[in-house]
């Protein structure tokens, strides 16, 4: 099963990757929080690849990386080890009692388990590689 087939609006995702999204290997993690609404986890992080074919708009300004934040309502119990500041991480979901989000990596480790999952934002920027 697709990750993004566990989003309640996957739509944006699917319409830029032309519903063949990519695997959430080797993710770079820009932002984990929790809000007290919901409660929610958002996890922000940078998708591994770009779109064959972006929005217009993207291409006028030349981004080319694809950002994610993804939001987890419903917030049942989370779990979280370690951080840093330059995280690669395997994220990975799936649908056993809710939504299980899962994401690691050498010194990071987070696992929670929700009653949705839903994109809160999807964008691009020029990333200096």
């Amino acid at each position: 099963m697709q990750w993004i087939t566990l989003l309640n609006n996957p739509e944006g995702i699917n319409a830029i990757y032309l519903q063949d999204p990519p695997d959430l290997h080797g993710v770079r993690i820009h932002e984990v929080s929790l809000q007290v609404e919901g409660p929610t986890l958002k996890l922000r992080f940078d998708l591994p690849a770009y779109p064959d074919h972006p929005p217009r708009k993207w291409l006028a300004q030349k981004y080319n990386t694809v950002q994610v934040e993804l939001s987890f309502g419903g917030l049942k119990s989370i779990s979280l080890s370690g951080f840093g500041t330059d995280i690669s991480a395997d994220v990975s979901l799936t649908g056993e009692d809710g939504v299980n989000v899962k994401a690691t990596s050498a010194g990071f480790h987070l696992q929670a388990n929700a009653t949705t999952a839903f994109v809160s934002k999807l964008s691009a920027y020029a990333n200096e590689l």
